[in-house]
C-alpha cells in the first residue's frame, strides 16, 4: 500500500490543481461577463438619455424624468441581483474603511460619497424633481433645490446643481484609468427691485463640492453628470427679482467647445431676503451709469 501512497498523493495534487484552475477560470469568466453586462447597461442608458438632455419643453421633461430613471434603475436592480451584488451601493465605503487608517483624506472622501449618494437616492426612489431646468448645447442644467442652510453659523441659500452631458474622456496612465470631465462654470446673479432697478450683482466660478465623475463613488450612478452647489448669501430686503445666468463651458476630446448659457429668472422668495435694516455683508460699492441702474431713466432720455 505504501508504494501506491506517492501515486495517490500525486493524483490528488493533480485533481486539486485542476479544480483550482477551473474555479479561477470560471471566476474570470463571470467577472468578464459582469463587466460586459455593466458596459451594456451604461450603453443602453446613453442611447436613451439624448432626448431627455435636449428636450426644450421643461414641462414635458419634468413628466418624463421620473419614468426614465425608473426604467434605468430597474435595469440596475436586475443587473445587481444577477451577480448577487446586494442592495446597499456602498462598495466604495467598504473599500474606504479598509484603508481608512492609511488615508488621511478618508473623511473628506466619505463626505463626497454621501453627497453623491443623496442625489443618487433621489433618482432611484423617484424623488428627483428639479426646481428649475433648462437645456443648451446638448447639456441640461437642473437646479435641484434651493434650501436655506446654515454655513458656519450663517444662513445661506444652497442652490443644488446637476449638469447632464458634459464632455469627458477616459485616460490610461499605466494600469490606472482616469475619467477627465470638462465642465467649467461662470455664474452671475443680477438683483433688482419690483420695477427693475438694479440693487446688486454677484458672480461665482465653479460650484462647491463639484463632483465631475459620480461613478467614482457609486458605479451605477447615471453616467455623464456633474454635481455641485452654490451657497448664496441672503440678499437685501428690497430685492424682489433675481436673474441667474449659468455659463458652462465643456471641451470635447476632439477640440470642439460647447459654451452653454442658462438664464433663470425668478421672484425672490421671502426666505432668501434679509430683514429690513439688516446689512448685506461683504458687499462692494461700484459706480454705474444711472440708466444702467434704473431702466426707467434710460427710457426718459429717449
Amino acid at each position: 500500500m505504501k508504494r501506491y501512497f506517492g501515486l495517490i498523493v500525486l493524483i490528488a495534487g493533480i485533481v486539486l490543481a485542476a479544480v483550482m484552475s477551473y474555479r479561477s477560470a470560471s471566476a474570470k469568466a463571470v467577472a468578464a461577463q459582469r463587466e460586459a453586462d455593466f458596459t451594456r447597461l451604461q450603453k443602453d442608458y446613453l442611447e436613451r438619455v439624448g432626448w431627455l438632455r435636449t428636450n426644450p419643453d421643461e414641462a414635458s421633461y419634468r413628466q418624463e424624468v421620473a419614468p426614465f430613471f425608473k426604467a434605468y434603475f430597474e435595469d440596475v436592480t436586475e443587473y445587481r441581483n444577477r451577480y448577487k451584488l446586494g442592495k446597499e451601493f456602498d462598495a466604495y465605503l467598504e473599500e474606504l474603511d479598509k484603508r481608512a487608517e492609511k488615508d488621511d483624506r478618508a473623511q473628506d472622501k466619505k463626505a463626497f460619497y454621501e453627497y453623491t449618494r443623496k442625489v443618487f437616492d433621489q433618482m432611484r426612489e423617484g424623488r428627483y424633481k428639479p426646481q428649475w431646468s433648462a437645456t443648451d448645447k446638448g447639456m441640461r442644467l437642473d437646479v435641484l433645490s434651493s434650501d436655506v442652510v446654515m454655513v458656519l453659523n450663517k444662513p445661506q441659500v444652497r442652490l443644488q446643481l446637476v449638469l447632464w452631458g458634459a464632455q469627458r474622456e477616459e485616460r490610461q496612465d499605466g494600469k490606472v484609468k482616469k475619467m477627465v470631465t470638462s465642465a467649467s462654470f461662470k455664474t452671475q446673479w443680477k438683483l433688482t427691485d419690483e420695477k427693475g432697478k438694479l440693487i446688486g450683482e454677484m458672480s461665482g466660478e465653479d460650484p462647491s463640492m463639484k463632483i465631475d465623475f459620480p461613478e467614482r463613488f457609486i458605479a451605477e450612478f447615471p453616467p455623464q453628470m456633474v454635481l455641485g452647489h452654490y451657497d448664496m448669501d441672503l440678499v437685501p430686503s428690497e430685492v424682489k427679482k433675481m436673474e441667474i445666468t449659468f455659463n458652462v463651458s465643456s471641451r470635447s476630446s476632439t477640440g470642439g467647445d460647447a459654451a452653454a448659457s442658462y438664464v433663470w429668472k425668478l421672484d425672490v422668495p421671502s426666505g432668501w431676503r434679509l430683514g429690513a435694516g439688516e446689512k448685506w455683508e461683504g458687499a462692494e460699492v461700484s459706480e454705474r451709469p444711472e440708466e444702467e441702474i434704473d431702466p426707467s431713466k434710460a427710457a426718459q432720455k429717449k
